[in-house]
């Protein structure tokens, strides 16, 4: 679930995109992971994930696992962008091949799967919006710097730009 109602004073010439979203993930084997975030000025803004299994649940952004088997990361906490360069370097330095292209495709597919729930208001699964989802960016097969953003990425004659209103936006149209 998610809305747009505050971001950006709720000028609609200014930003198309939620304001607040919930999403609930199922995995196959019946883990839960629970991602939220808002962006709206002077309020608490969370943005992380929650997973809940059988055996306990984590808050991985925090570092902690509580029950069966609980765990505190208690260490340095380095920026993870900072220390994703460190890994890089060091695979590299040590002959090895890093390559964390899959990861990175399957943890930004989460991300859109997520995105088009809250836009719909839908119970989306995996495999359906990989093979039926909605092309963000139709006809453009070559992108460059120069390439002009879709049309459902510009304002409309009015100055407004297009957004998502859940219960009528079709992820598969």
């Amino acid at each position: 679930m998610g809305g747009r109602e505050l971001r950006e004073g709720g000028d609609a010439t200014k930003s198309q995109i939620f304001d607040h979203t919930f999403c609930e993930y199922t995995f196959a084997d019946g883990t839960k992971m629970y991602s939220q975030g808002r962006h709206v000025r002077g309020v608490w803004n969370k943005v992380g994930e929650f997973v809940h299994g059988s055996k306990g649940t984590s808050d991985p952004g925090a570092g902690w696992i509580d029950g069966a088997n609980p765990w505190k990361f208690e260490g340095e906490r380095p920026n993870g962008h900072q220390q994703e360069q460190h890994d890089m370097i060091e695979s590299l330095m040590a002959g090895k091949i890093y390559n964390e292209g899959e990861y990175g495709a399957k943890s930004t597919f989460t991300a859109i799967l997520g995105r088009e729930a809250c836009y719909s208001g839908k119970v989306i699964k995996w495999d359906d919006l990989l093979a039926k989802g909605t092309e963000l960016a139709p006809g453009i097969d070559n992108y460059t710097l120069d390439t002009p953003p879709p049309p459902s990425a510009l304002p409309g004659e009015d100055g407004s730009y297009p957004f998502a209103v859940p219960g009528k936006y079709d992820p598969f149209a």
